[in-house]
């Protein structure tokens, strides 16, 4: 699923040719796709786009009226639509405007069809779903800040960073990243890890992410999950990229139904081995 950085870099291409065109139609292909019935898209034609940008993981497109707001899940993607398909494949709603701009079409390949479009009311975008339940922006936390959050409530780190109401905008790749970065277990408890802890983990995030626009703001469209450079995510079985500082190891991984836990044991857990969520006695 798109991160922070990839909807962050996406929103201001996005920007460059749509910000000042003027919205004729938001047509939905299916009766999911558009999440609210108030305000009416209808609302905002004839008026032009003010801005584009991001909030947490989703994209927002704001009219003076209202505000649209997107998520793309886990295969959704926003593009110029060029081929101005009747049936686009995996087509959930085209945003039309005026002129020789070509409309964005909102796409999602599989079969869960859980992207899709909220209209907010204009001044109302922090009071309504689905932005209301987003915590702070990880991007802009304080150290103090995430310490108070990781003393709130104890659980693992790795589903803490995940976890869109404590913080916005990271995913499974980032809190891999974060936790690496850090050298801290994923699987640390947040109240143990405290304001030392927390400042470890504001660090690695601001590292993560800049290093995650830097590579997509050097692109012309979104990165596909596999492109995304890591130093954990996605590298099990590969060395350690800090091998030739610490000697010799590989990345693990503790696997889940959706998802993949990847880590150093030499970097993150002082050498254990994290066989699994059951049985593991994990670093706390």
């Amino acid at each position: 699923m798109p991160e922070m950085p990839e909807i962050e870099a996406h929103a201001e291409r996005l920007a460059v040719d749509y910000v000042g065109c003027t919205l004729v139609e938001l047509h939905p292909f299916n009766f999911t796709a558009l999440k609210t019935a108030v305000p009416s898209p209808e609302s905002a034609y004839g008026h032009p786009v003010r801005a584009i940008g991001r909030r947490g993981k989703y994209l927002t497109v704001e009219f003076e009226p209202l505000t649209v707001v997107i998520h793309l899940m886990q295969g959704g993607r926003l593009l110029p639509d060029l081929k101005l398909s009747q049936k686009p494949r995996g087509g959930q709603a085209r945003i039309v405007f005026d002129g020789d701009v070509a409309p964005l079409l909102l796409t999602e390949q599989g079969t869960e069809r859980r992207a899709g479009i909220w209209c907010v009311a204009a001044g109302e975008l922090d009071s309504t779903a689905p932005i209301d339940k987003l915590g702070p922006e990880a991007c802009d936390i304080s150290t103090s800040d995430l310490a108070e959050r990781f003393a709130e409530k104890s659980m693992r780190v790795h589903g803490f960073l995940r976890d869109q109401r404590a913080v916005a905008g990271i995913g499974r790749r980032l809190a891999n990243e974060v936790c690496w970065q850090a050298r801290i277990s994923p699987f640390a408890t947040t109240k143990k890890l405290g304001a030392d802890g927390a400042d470890k983990v504001v660090q690695a995030i601001a590292v993560c992410v800049a290093e995650g626009l830097d590579y997509e703001r050097g692109r012309s469209d979104m990165s596909s999950s596999k492109d995304r450079p890591s130093n954990a995510h996605g590298q099990t079985g590969e060395p350690c990229p800090r091998s030739g500082e610490h000697g010799d190891d590989t990345i693990r991984a503790v696997e889940y139904s959706g998802y993949t836990v990847n880590y150093c044991p030499t970097c993150q857990t002082g050498g254990k081995i994290l066989a699994d969520n059951t049985t593991s006695k994990f670093l706390k």
